[in-house]
């Protein structure tokens, strides 16, 4: 082994690979330093032994819960949830009777009458709604057409035609961006106590 090789081996700069201990040796040579690399674990820790019994009791009170929940669920399954706003008044349930009409029925004659009448007024409406359409569509024409033409006179007046109007619709507001506070104010949204109502089957 030459001096070269020699120094390589042993200098701190050597690429080879080193064996990967637990601990800084010398025995070698002064110069040759092995460090251990970084392992970065931990003990694992202890399971808790438990009675067999037990984890056997927790599994079968899940199941009894979801059993009850499950048979709770089938039972309103095709009940479906009052809205207390469209609830029905008793008053006028006992009413009803008296509260309906007794309308008499429609001739064939009148029946084609507003068959007609509404025929004739949704050709009213159809013919407006294109009437309409045809007029905006020539104000639009007419407008891109003058534009076309004020930008082949002059770039820097189409530009400005071009520009929203900032004062079509002025808007104007005053007054103070933050008020002091008001001494003893109660505040009406604060505390309110929740009165929805639950039933059977929400969680």
């Amino acid at each position: 082994m030459n001096v070269v090789n020699l120094l390589s081996t042993f200098s701190r700069l050597s690429v080879h690979t080193l064996p990967v201990v637990r601990n800084i040796s010398t025995c070698t040579s002064p110069l040759y330093f092995r460090v251990s690399s970084a392992l970065l674990g931990e003990p694992l820790k202890k399971k808790k032994k438990m009675d067999p019994m037990i984890i056997k009791m927790r599994l079968e009170k899940k199941k009894k819960k979801l059993e009850k929940q499950i048979r709770r669920l089938e039972k309103v399954a095709k009940q479906l949830k009052p809205i207390s706003e469209m609830e029905v008044p008793l008053n006028l349930i006992d009413e009803k009777e008296q509260r309906l009409r007794n309308l008499p029925p429609i001739s064939a004659e009148e029946m084609e009458s507003r068959i007609l009448l509404q025929k004739e007024w949704s050709r009213y409406k159809n013919s407006q709604y294109l009437a309409d359409i045809q007029i905006i569509d020539s104000m639009l024409y007419s407008q891109q057409k003058a534009l076309d033409e004020l930008r082949a006179e002059s770039e820097e007046l189409y530009q400005e035609a071009i520009q929203v109007d900032l004062a079509l619709l002025p808007y104007v507001t005053k007054g103070p961006s933050k008020t002091p506070p008001i001494e003893n104010y109660d505040n009406p949204d604060g505390e309110y106590v929740n009165t929805t109502r639950r039933y059977v089957g929400e969680e």
